[in-house]
Formats: structure tokens, sequence, C-alpha cells
């Protein structure tokens, strides 16, 4: 530091003198309040994913056995997939100690949805088909919220 530095008071933004103000700067003990923090786009969809699978493993974990619920980002396809659609989900049933695997692949998923409540239907449509799959049963006896005019696809 030089002595010009010692005598010239440094420039802030703080125009008025009253310091930073604002949640973002303040502590937490003072203003009693947190900024929320951004969620990424994947934190968003498992949370999604998340409360759709509690709920409907809570109802049905007993008819289902041991399933295991995954998310991955996009399916792996092979070289020479030719079919012009791309998976949406993967069940794997199990077989003796090996569980049931239920992938749902996020980015499809993302691409179909206009907004949030929009893939949140979507979620919860894909995991009842593929739990009414596994049960044997039809999709709108699994959740009573699944959308009736997707039965006819």
């Amino acid at each position: 530091m030089t002595e010009r530095d010692e005598l010239v008071p440094r420039r802030r933004r703080d125009r008025r003198g009253r310091g930073m103000r604002g949640p973002a700067v303040q502590p937490l003990a003072a203003t009693g309040h947190r900024p929320p923090l951004p969620r990424s786009r994947r934190e968003v969809f498992d949370k999604i994913m998340l409360d759709v699978v509690t709920d409907i493993d809570a109802r049905w974990s007993e008819h289902l056995g041991l399933v295991e619920y995954a998310v991955e980002d996009a399916p792996q396809l092979p070289d020479d997939w030719d079919s012009g659609r791309v998976p949406l989900s993967s069940l794997v049933r199990g077989s003796g100690t090996t569980p049931t695997r239920l992938v749902v692949f996020r980015r499809p998923l993302e691409h179909r949805a206009a907004d949030r409540a929009d893939l949140e239907a979507i979620v919860l449509a894909l995991v009842v088909e593929q739990v009414a799959e596994l049960l044997g049963i039809e999709p709108h006896d699994v959740d009573p919220r699944y959308p009736s005019d997707l039965d006819d696809d």
C-alpha cells in the first residue's frame, strides 16, 4: 500500500454510506431470511420423481416387492437403433435376488414438457403405467391422479 492509498478513501458502490443491503448480503441471524438457492433442472426433476415414487411405493410396496427406482439423463441407444422414438423409461423385471429396476430418462421427458406442471404429469403417468404393468392392473387403479384419457393409447 502506498501513502496515497492511505490518504484517498476507496470508492465503493455504496454511494450513500449505508453499506451493502438486501437479503442476499445480510447475515441470516440479522434478517431471519435466507435467499432461496437456485435449483438445477436435475434437482427439480429428482424432486418430482421422488414425490411420485414415494407416494406410489407407499401404497403398493407390499404388492410390488423390491423395486429400485432410478433417474438417468438419457438412454444409451445402440448404433443400429432405427426407431424414430426415444425411450422414456426402462423396466427390467427382477429375478431371484435381483430387484426389479425402473429407470426414467430425464432429458427426453423434459424435452416433451412445456412447464413444471406438465413435467409432473408426464412423470406421474409414466411411473403409474410402469407400476401398473408390473402389477398387471389398469393404470387408473394404481393412482387416481392418472389421466383417464391416456388409457386409450
